[in-house]
């Protein structure tokens, strides 16, 4: 129990390095008006500069979220007695995390660093269709970057990031891997996971446009079967017969023994879902298999209020 609360200081520390704009003049990571966290670059001299880049970076902090059940409550209570005495001895700590105080749905208790009205923002650019919300899942960089790049200029040099939905344009990731654009499964499964949890604590008061402008209420519950959807309709037969992993490759696209056969990418396309990178990746990509099947059971969404997550 000592090192499980030791865990949880530093994940408050954390939380506060991230939000907390201090008297010394240090940066949070996390820009009100723009509603999103970005990374900070520190210079030699001391100066420091947010880098306005909308990447999975910023999105990260929603991986961070757990509920726990009143039953675990029960059976470790000297957890919360440690969790108590370090509220009263950090109050500072508490201030930069969504409440463990106030109970959601079923009483359950939620650690996150994204509080509500963070999580609503962030929302608004994770589900944005010219932003991050591809047809086919959230990209790795947001859209907008596509016409407007971020260009850092130093010392006479510039450097900037654009949005790149297929392959890397530099060597940087070794010329055939690329974070700036394309699909990734596994970041995508994570952020799906972390939409069932913070519905298990908010249940369906809470609720926001899906996809952004739209007008159309989801919960997050509703958003996390969204974003498995487009996930899998990367592999899904489209009307006209074809899937949009294989693209232009004909013979997987109409020939009766290859089109049935599926390559486990490592990326996809960030606008056309066409797979990239390396064909093997059966340890990330296959996660589509779960998504595939929590959608068509229909006990797990109708009872997601009631599953444990481990």
């Amino acid at each position: 129990m000592p090192k499980a609360l030791h865990y949880l200081e530093k994940f408050l520390e954390i939380a506060k390095a991230m939000n907390y704009i201090g008297k010394d003049g240090h940066l949070a990571l996390w820009d009100e008006q723009d509603g999103f966290y970005f990374s900070a670059l520190v210079f030699p001299d001391g100066r420091e500069e947010l880098l306005k880049v909308y990447s999975l970076v910023g999105l990260a902090p929603l991986l961070a979220t757990q509920t726990v059940e009143p039953q675990v409550q029960q059976l470790v209570p000297e957890f919360f007695e440690g969790l108590e005495s370090l509220r009263q001895r950090h109050p500072d700590l508490f201030e930069n995390v969504a409440s463990t105080t106030v109970l959601g749905q079923e009483k359950r208790t939620l650690f996150a660093i994204a509080k509500p009205e963070q999580l609503r923002k962030i929302l608004a650019h994770l589900l944005n269709e010219d932003g991050f919300l591809s047809p086919y899942g959230i990209r790795a960089v947001s859209r907008i970057h596509q016409k407007h790049p971020y260009v850092l200029n130093d010392k006479g040099h510039s450097y900037s990031i654009s949005y790149q939905p297929a392959e890397s344009q530099t060597d940087d990731f070794g010329g055939n891997s690329n974070w700036r654009g394309p699909i990734w499964v596994p970041m995508n499964f994570l952020l799906i996971k972390s939409m069932q949890r913070y519905y298990r604590y908010f249940g369906d008061d809470f609720k926001v446009e899906c996809p952004t402008g739209s007008g159309k209420l989801m919960t997050l519950k509703e958003i996390a079967q969204e974003l498995s959807r487009r996930l899998i309709a990367l592999y899904r037969r489209q009307p006209d017969g074809k899937r949009a992993v294989y693209a232009w490759y004909d013979k997987f696209q109409e020939d009766p023994h290859w089109r049935d056969l599926f390559l486990f990418h490592e990326y996809f396309h960030g606008d056309t879902g066409m797979g990239l990178g390396a064909s093997q990746q059966t340890g990330w990509t296959a996660l589509l298999a779960l998504l595939i099947h929590e959608l068509h059971d229909k006990t797990y969404y109708d009872d997601l209020m009631t599953i444990v997550f481990f």
